[in-house]
């Protein structure tokens, strides 16, 4: 007899783990390491299909970790995503118990595909990314203050920007040595940086938040970073194109980039130019050179393919 397969649900909080079972069952452990056990011996009980958790800003590596390292398919979900599946069951209140009832549901109906996971490596990388982001918008924050500040405080606020350069320095080097010390990574890192308008910080970007990169089509490759423009349509009518969802912080550090080479790299230029020839909006015509400059570096990485405008093809 065919045995029916369980989906599961997981709501991670700081100090417990609620659990939803499809067909049935629900517990609640604490989150800890004796909880996480006590989960992973209960779900290897059953014939589970596929559990999913949501992403929530860390909390969730420790037991994700323990999941796939007892063999466990797990999926861990855009927060944005369920919470539009939540909706669209017509479920809007939000408790731990209910989100994981919810995270089963998701499961079960979309059924999403377990991709590998960032190993130990790429989350230490993807750590220091975080943290040199926080330095750079503290350190804004500080420079922009500075300005109105008043003389008992406008020393203090100096002090901290010394200390903020200081520690994005430190930073960066550490993200260098990072990235030096993986073969497969310093690779890549040196192929990628021979393109103009691709600097150090786009390269590890794309290394610890974008390790599809090479992978997938440079369709698939743009709608995953959302630089892909979505149809409007219904009817007759015909919408405006927009750009939306996909991986914020890949495309925040894309669009500086593109920035860049739309002034420096020659391919990039010329495109950019005849966008705005054309009568496309300045910003209208950068996205679609992010759009692009992903597209050469998909395609660089797929092929092993070193800079040379001639040579790029674009799959």
């Amino acid at each position: 007899m065919t045995q029916t397969p369980w989906f599961v649900g997981i709501a991670v909080s700081k100090a417990q783990l609620d659990i939803a079972l499809r067909p049935e069952g629900r517990f609640a452990v604490p989150n800890d390491e004796t909880g996480r056990a006590r989960v992973i011996a209960r779900l290897q009980a059953l014939p589970v299909a596929l559990i999913v958790l949501e992403a929530t800003g860390g909390l969730e590596l420790p037991l994700t970790g323990a999941l796939v390292a007892a063999g466990l398919p797990v999926v861990v979900a855009n927060p944005r995503q369920v919470r539009d599946f939540a909706k669209a069951t017509g479920t809007l209140a939000k408790t731990d118990s209910l989100d994981a009832q919810i995270l089963a549901h998701f499961a079960d109906v979309i059924r999403p595909v377990p991709r590998p996971l960032p190993d130990a490596q790429m989350h230490a990388l993807a750590a220091l990314l975080a943290r040199r982001r926080q330095l750079v918008e503290m350190l804004t924050a500080e420079t922009n203050r500075l300005g109105s500040a008043s003389s008992p405080i406008r020393k203090r606020v100096r002090a901290h920007i010394a200390w903020l350069e200081r520690e994005l320095a430190h930073t960066n080097t550490e993200l260098s040595e990072a990235i030096r010390q993986s073969p497969v990574w310093r690779e890549t890192d040196d192929l990628l940086q021979r393109v103009p308008g691709v600097g150090p910080v786009l390269t590890s970007t794309l290394l610890a938040n974008l390790p599809e990169l090479g992978t997938l089509t440079h369709k698939q490759i743009a709608a995953l970073v959302g630089v892909a423009p979505l149809n409007r349509d219904s009817g007759t009518l015909r919408g405006k194109r927009t750009v939306w969802g996909g991986r914020a912080h890949v495309r925040a550090t894309l669009y500086m980039a593109a920035l860049v080479a739309a002034r420096c790299n020659p391919v990039i230029c010329r495109f950019y130019q005849r966008l705005c020839a054309a009568g496309k909006a300045k910003k209208v015509a950068l996205t679609a050179c992010m759009r692009k400059l992903l597209t050469i570096l998909n395609a660089m990485v797929k092929h092993r393919t070193r800079w040379g405008p001639q040579e790029i093809v674009c799959s």
